[in-house]
C-alpha cells in the first residue's frame, strides 16, 4: 500500500514472478496491478487486481481503510487482470454498491455468469458519459474511453484532488518498485497494447485537455504528478503516429550471417554520417521492443533473406505487427538477400501496401549470397540517401 494524497492509496500489487504479459509481451521487470482507495464521507475501491493476489489485495484494502467499510467499488476497465476480484470483494463487503456503465455490466456477466445473479439490482450503480458521483469533498467524473483499449473502458477524473484514474491509458511495463525510466516501458506497452487505437486515444485526449489534471493514476506502473508535459508530450506523438527521432531502426533476419553483416555495415555508414541508429536481430530481440522502435523513428531499414518464395517468418511477423498497428509516414528501405530467385524485397513491399504514406527509398540494395565491394558501395549510397532524408 502507498499513499497517493491524503486519504487516496494506491492498494494495488506488484507482479514479479510473470514472464509474459498478456501471454505474449516480456516483462523481465514484472507487472503492476494498481488499485486505489478514496477515502471520504463515502470510500470508494476504484478497480480490483489479477486473481492471483487476491489476498495481498485484500490486506492492502484494510489497511487502507483502517476500519471503514467502503460504499463503492468502481469498475474502469473489466479486462481480468483488473476485475478478477470483483466477487471477492462483494462477498467480503456485501453492501458495496458496484460502479459501472451499461457495457462494463455486460462484460462482467460474460465473465462471471451466474456469480453476477447475487449481485441485485439495487446494489449496481450505472453511470452514463460525462456523469458524476459524490463521495464527498471528491466528486468523481466520469469520462468514457471506449477501444483504449477495450470498448467498455472509461475513466475518472477527481476534480478536488485533481487526479485522473485513466484505467489502462499513461501505463507501463514494471513492477511498482521498477526503477526504469518511464518512457521506453510505456513506449513498449502503448504501441504493443493500444497502438492500433491511436483515433480513440486522441479523443481521450482531446477530452482530458479540458481538465485541469495535476496527477494520472493509471492502473499499471507508477503514478504520474509533477510535470505532466512529457507523458502528455510522448501520448500525442505515439496517438498520431508521430515519429519521436529522427533516427533509423535496421530490423534484420539472418541465416548465416550475410545479411547481418550488410545491416552492421550499413548502421557503420550510417553512425558516421552522423545518423541515430538502432540494429535489431528479430530472430532474437524482444520484438515488442522492435516494434515499439519502429514507431520511435521515422526511418525504417527492412534487411532478410528469400525463404521458402517468401521472406523469413520473423521479417513477415514484424511487418505484419507495425502494419497491423498503423504504421505510417516513414521513410522505408529495403535489403534482400537470396541465392537465387530472390523475392524478398517485392514479398515485403506488399505486405507494407497497407501501411499509409511511407516513402522508400529510390535504392534498394540486392545480396546474392556474400556482401561483396560492390554491395558495400550500394549500403555506402543507401545511407547517404537515408541521411538526405528530411
Amino acid at each position: 500500500m502507498k499513499k497517493v494524497k491524503d486519504g487516496v492509496y494506491n492498494v494495488g500489487v506488484s507482479d514479479r514472478g510473470i514472464d509474459l504479459f498478456e501471454g505474449m509481451y516480456r516483462v523481465p521487470n514484472g507487472i503492476s496491478y494498481n488499485s486505489y482507495v478514496i477515502i471520504d464521507e463515502k470510500t470508494a475501491v476504484l478497480d480490483t487486481v489479477d486473481k492471483n493476489f487476491t489476498d495481498e489485495w485484500l490486506c492492502n484494502i484494510e489497511r487502507a481503510l483502517v476500519g471503514k467499510s467502503p460504499d463503492y467499488l468502481i469498475v474502469l476497465h473489466m479486462e481480468p487482470d483488473h476485475s478478477a476480484n470483483i466477487f471477492n470483494f462483494v462477498k467480503k463487503y456485501p453492501n458495496v454498491r458496484v460502479v459501472g456503465n451499461v457495457k462494463t455490466f455486460s462484460m462482467m456477466y460474460a465473465y462471471f455468469g451466474a456469480e453476477l445473479d447475487g449481485m441485485t439490482r439495487d446494489s449496481r450503480i450505472v453511470v452514463e458519459d460525462g456523469g458524476k458521483l459524490s463521495l464527498g469533498k471528491h466528486e468523481l467524473t466520469f469520462v468514457f474511453a471506449p477501444m483504449v483499449h477495450w470498448p467498455e473502458v472509461m475513466v475518472a477524473y477527481d476534480s478536488f484532488d485533481k487526479t485522473l484514474y485513466s484505467a489502462d491509458a499513461f501505463g507501463k511495463f514494471g513492477a511498482a518498485d521498477d526503477s526504469e525510466p518511464w518512457a521506453d516501458e510505456a513506449r513498449r506497452y502503448y504501441i504493443g497494447i493500444v497502438g492500433k487505437f491511436g483515433v480513440q486515444v486522441r479523443s481521450l485526449l482531446k477530452k482530458a485537455a479540458a481538465l485541469d489534471i495535476e496527477t494520472i493514476c493509471p492502473l499499471h506502473g507508477p503514478v504520474l504528478d509533477g510535470d505532466l508535459s512529457e507523458y502528455l508530450d510522448l501520448y500525442d506523438k505515439w496517438s498520431s503516429y508521430t515519429p519521436e527521432s529522427d533516427g533509423v531502426l535496421i530490423a534484420y533476419t539472418s541465416v548465416y550471417g550475410n545479411t547481418k553483416r550488410a545491416a552492421e555495415l550499413l548502421a557503420e555508414r550510417l553512425r558516421l554520417l552522423g545518423a541515430e541508429v538502432v540494429l535489431r536481430d528479430l530472430a532474437r530481440d524482444d520484438r515488442a521492443q522492435c516494434v515499439a522502435e519502429a514507431f520511435k523513428y521515422s526511418k525504417l531499414v527492412l534487411a532478410t533473406t528469400t525463404y521458402n518464395g517468401d521472406i523469413f517468418p520473423p521479417m513477415r511477423e514484424f511487418i505484419d505487427c507495425i502494419a497491423e498497428r498503423n504504421y505510417k509516414e516513414r521513410t522505408v528501405a529495403l535489403i534482400e538477400n537470396g541465392s537465387w530467385a530472390s523475392t524478398a524485397a517485392r514479398v515485403m513491399t506488399a505486405r507494407l501496401e497497407k501501411c499509409k504514406d511511407l516513402k522508400f527509398t529510390e535504392r534498394s540494395v540486392a545480396i546474392r549470397g556474400a556482401v561483396t565491394p560492390a554491395v558495400e558501395e550500394e549500403l555506402s549510397e543507401l545511407a547517404k540517401e537515408l541521411c538526405s532524408e528530411n
